[in-house]
């Protein structure tokens, strides 16, 4: 029963992360109908910025800061400016494939430039177990589970309680309507690619130091973030919440109970459910587009 909740809550918190990382991927597609596939990329990307500002001499706290501020410039301002505005008047396809270059140059470029070994990251949360009803849990994966809330709560209040979250909101359901009555619509959705820069850093931060830093971690990150993102439902912030939550859960106890080779079937195994049987996700609303 002990191992089980312990299972339980390190599947919740690295479903968690995979909910901040699926959130990106649906705010991107909601505002601008960008789907970027170097999702896990971007993941991956800022611990080996964090440490090499570390390699530098600075300390943690200094790396975290310096890490997430590049994040918001390389991932969030450049990606948008460099790769998405010239691509996007193009379609969607040229774009997708656009994103799929990217990752391939952004994991060669780190594995060039930084180091092809997987490199140990600190951890914001200290190490050790907690009695829970007398059950032993790690302390680390409470904790980013905590961390991970925290930020989805605070998305969440962002996005339904304040003018720019509605002004999002509309730029994400009728970009032509919302400039008629005077909403920033660019504004809003350089916001949103901001927000996902902010989010995949926090992700890389949190996950790392249980996966340590390697170049080739963004593959499985994104792939489990995409499905996640579908399952759930890729129209509705709330559905890649819910399908994150779900994906790290079953992963962990696939792990656990069937096999660890087989485990990366059982997350597709669902997503091919899910696409036969409620194509809109769990949590998404069917949508009609015209061709």
């Amino acid at each position: 029963m002990s191992n089980l909740l312990d299972l339980l809550v390190a599947g919740l918190a690295t479903g968690a992360i995979y909910a901040l990382v699926a959130v990106g991927f649906t705010l991107l597609w909601q505002t601008s109908q960008t789907i970027n596939f170097a999702q896990g990329e971007f993941v991956m990307l800022p611990a080996f910025l964090m440490l090499a500002v570390m390699h530098a001499g600075a300390p943690f706290w200094l790396a975290i800061i310096l890490g997430i501020l590049l994040s918001l410039l390389l991932l969030g301002l450049g990606f948008k400016l460099l790769l998405v505005d010239p691509m996007l008047r193009h379609g969607v396809l040229p774009l997708a494939i656009a994103t799929m270059a990217l990752a391939i140059g952004m994991k060669e470029a780190v594995k060039q430039f930084f180091s092809a070994e997987a490199s140990p990251f600190p951890s914001i949360v200290p190490a050790g177990d907690v009695s829970i009803l007398g059950r032993v849990v790690s302390l680390q994966s409470l904790g980013v589970l905590a961390l991970a809330i925290a930020v989805v709560i605070g998305l969440t209040a962002l996005l339904n309680r304040t003018s720019i979250g509605h002004q999002m909101q509309a730029t994400a359901q009728n970009p032509t309507v919302a400039r008629i009555i005077g909403v920033p619509v660019e504004r809003m959705i350089l916001l949103t690619f901001l927000i996902n820069a902010f989010l995949v850093a926090l992700a890389s931060l949190l996950i790392t130091p249980i996966y340590l830093a390697k170049f080739s971690s963004g593959e499985v990150l994104g792939q489990a973030a995409f499905i996640a993102a579908i399952v759930g439902g890729f129209n509705q912030v709330r559905g890649a919440i819910a399908g994150g939550l779900l994906i790290g859960v079953v992963d962990n106890l696939a792990a656990a109970y069937v096999s660890t080779q087989y485990r990366a079937a059982v997350p597709l195994i669902l997503l091919i459910v899910i696409i036969l049987f409620r194509p809109q996700g769990l949590l998404g609303r069917p949508e009609e587009r015209t061709v």
